[in-house]
C-alpha cells in the first residue's frame, strides 16, 4: 500500500508526541527537533504532489477497511497542493519562532506540530467525521498557541475565538449526524451518491445539514458575518502563530470546496448547487468588510487581519460560479494570499520590535534600524496584497475577474473588487508612510537579526515565485479544478472502488 497519505499527518504527530513526552529536553534540542520535523513536510508535500499530478485518486485504508466503510484519507491534486503551501508556511514560521517567541510559554513546539496534524488531516480525510475530528485538533492547539505568551489581551481574543468555534463544532455534529441518520454513511463521495439518489420527502432535512454545515465552514472560514473573532485573535497572537493561522481560514474554505462540490455538486439532483446562491453575496459582503477594516485599523496587526478577511472574500468570488476557471482562479489565489499574509504577519513584528511601547500602532513613532529593508519588504507585500502588477496579487485577481459571469452581476462584483483593491492600496501606502518615513528619534529595539529576515523574506518572495512560475502553476490548478468538476472517479472511491 502507497502510505504518503498517511506520512504528512504520522510525521508531526510522532514529533509532537516526542516534545510533549520530552518537554523537559533543552530548548536547542527541542527546536532541532522541531524545524527537522516540520521542514521534513516540504519533502513530503512534494512527493505528494508529483503523484498526484498524474490525475490519479490515491486512497489509504486505514486498519485496511475498505471505504466506505473504513476510514480513507485521499489524496488528489488538491490535497497535494494544499500540503504543500501548508508546509511552506509553517517551515518559515517556526524559523522565525526559534529565535525567541518559542520562550513565551511551555510545549510551544508540540503544540505547533499538533496544529500541524489537525491542518494536514484535515485536508487528507475522505470522511466528515474526521474532519471534525482534524478540525478540533487543529482548534484545540489552536487555543494553546494563541494564549502562547500570555497577557490580557490574549486571553480577551482567546473567549472571542473559543467561543464561538466551540458553537461552531456543536452544529457540525449536528449537522453530520443528520446525515448519517439519513443516510447511513459519512464517507463524502458515498454521501454524494446518496444524497444525489435521496427522495423527495429527505431533502428538506439534507438542506438542513448542507446549511448547517456552510454555517460552520463559514465560522472556521471568518465569512461575514461569522467574521468577528478573527481581528482580536490574530493581532493578538505572537508572530509565528499569526502567520501559521493564514492557513486556517482556507481549511474553512477547503471544506465548502469539498463537501458543496462533491456531495451537494452537479449530480446532486435537486439539491444540486446548495450553496452556491449564497456565495456570491457573501463574498461580496466578506470582501467589503474586509476592506473597510483595513482602511479603519489604527494598528499595524489589526490591519493584516482585515487583509485575511479580504483574501477569504475574494477566494468566495472564485467558488462562487463553480466553474473551472473560478475554481483555478480561487486555487492560485489562495496560494498568493496564504504565503504574503504570513510574511506580513512576521514583518509587522519585526517593525513593532523597534517601536517601543507604540507597537504596531500606526502614528508616529522613533526610526528604524533598517527603514530601507524592512520598507522595502512592506512595499513588495503591499503591492502584491493590493493587487498591482506584475506580481501575483494582480494576475490572481486577473484570473478571478475573467472567471466571473458576464451580466450586471459582473459589472458590481467588479467595481467591489476593484474599488476594493484602491482602499487597500490606500491604506497600505498610508500604514507604510507612517511607519517608514515620518519616524523620529532613535529606535527603541534591536535591529532584526538575519533569520528573522530570512524567515518574512521566504514567505513574501512566495510571491514572485508564483509570478515567475505562473504558467506551470496556473497550469497545475487548472487541471485540479478539472478533476474537482468531474466527480466520477470519487463516486468510484466512496462505492469501493478503485479510481
Amino acid at each position: 500500500m502507497m502510505h504518503a497519505p498517511i506520512l504528512p499527518i504520522l510525521l508531526p504527530l510522532f514529533a509532537g508526541s516526542l516534545l510533549l513526552l520530552g518537554h523537559r529536553l533543552g530548548h536547542g534540542i527541542q527546536r532541532r527537533l522541531s524545524l527537522a520535523a516540520t521542514w521534513a513536510l516540504l519533502p513530503l508535500a512534494v512527493w505528494a504532489l508529483l503523484l498526484a499530478s498524474d490525475g490519479r485518486l490515491r486512497i489509504y485504508a486505514l486498519g485496511d477497511w475498505p471505504a466506505p466503510f473504513g476510514i480513507v484519507l485521499l489524496l488528489d491534486r488538491l490535497s497535494a497542493l494544499m500540503l504543500l503551501v501548508t508546509a511552506l508556511l509553517a517551515g518559515f514560521a517556526l524559523l522565525y519562532a526559534v529565535r525567541g517567541d518559542d520562550l513565551r510559554g511551555p510545549n510551544f513546539h508540540a503544540l505547533f506540530q499538533f496544529q500541524l496534524v489537525g491542518i494536514n488531516g484535515a485536508f487528507l480525510t475522505a470522511d466528515l467525521f474526521n474532519l471534525f475530528v482534524f478540525f478540533e485538533i487543529l482548534l484545540i492547539a489552536s487555543y494553546a498557541l494563541l494564549l502562547h505568551g500570555n497577557g490580557a489581551a490574549r486571553v480577551r481574543a482567546g473567549l472571542h475565538y473559543v467561543l464561538p468555534n466551540l458553537l461552531g463544532s456543536a452544529f457540525f455534529l449536528i449537522g453530520i449526524g443528520i446525515l448519517y441518520g439519513l443516510t447511513g454513511t459519512l464517507n463524502m463521495a458515498d454521501l454524494a451518491r446518496r444524497v444525489a439518489g435521496a427522495d423527495a420527502g429527505q431533502a428538506p432535512l439534507l438542506a438542513t445539514a448542507g446549511y448547517l454545515l456552510l454555517v460552520v465552514f463559514g465560522l472556521k472560514g471568518a465569512i461575514l458575518p461569522l467574521h468577528f473573532w478573527l481581528p482580536r485573535a490574530y493581532a493578538a497572537a505572537t508572530a509565528p502563530v499569526a502567520a501559521l493561522f493564514a492557513i486556517m481560514t482556507k481549511v474553512g474554505l477547503y471544506a465548502i470546496l469539498r463537501v458543496f462540490g462533491l456531495i451537494f455538486g452537479a449530480q446532486a439532483g435537486p439539491l444540486a448547487g446548495l450553496a452556491q446562491p449564497w456565495l456570491w453575496t457573501l463574498a461580496v459582503a466578506t470582501l467589503a468588510a474586509g476592506v473597510f477594516g483595513v482602511l479603519a485599523a489604527r494598528d499595524l496587526q489589526v490591519q493584516l487581519a482585515y487583509l485575511v478577511i479580504v483574501s477569504v472574500g475574494t477566494l468566495l468570488l472564485g467558488l462562487a460560479p463553480g466553474s473551472l476557471e473560478g475554481y483555478a482562479a480561487a486555487l492560485y489565489y489562495l496560494l498568493h494570499s496564504t504565503l504574503v499574509a504570513g510574511g506580513l504577519f512576521l514583518l509587522a513584528d519585526l517593525v513593532a520590535r523597534q517601536r517601543g511601547e507604540l507597537g504596531g500602532a500606526l502614528q508616529r513613532g522613533p526610526n528604524l534600524h533598517q527603514p530601507g529593508l524592512l520598507g522595502g519588504l512592506f512595499f513588495f507585500g503591499a503591492i502584491s496584497v493590493a493587487g498591482l502588477p506584475p506580481l501575483s496579487g494582480f494576475l490572481g485577481k486577473l484570473m478571478l475577474l475573467r472567471a466571473v459571469p458576464v451580466g450586471i452581476a459582473a459589472l458590481a462584483i467588479w467595481t467591489v473588487v476593484l474599488c476594493g483593491g484602491l482602499g487597500l492600496l490606500i491604506a497600505l501606502g498610508r500604514s507604510g508612510s507612517t511607519l517608514f518615513w515620518r519616524g523620529s528619534g532613535a529606535p527603541s529595539g534591536e535591529p532584526a537579526d538575519g533569520v528573522r529576515l530570512l524567515a518574512c523574506a521566504g514567505l513574501l518572495s512566495g510571491s514572485l515565485l508564483l509570478t515567475m512560475a505562473a504558467a506551470p502553476v496556473q497550469a497545475y490548478v487548472r487541471e485540479t479544478a478539472r478533476q474537482l468538476l468531474d466527480p466520477a472517479a470519487y463516486l468510484r472511491i466512496g462505492a469501493g472502488g478503485g479510481a
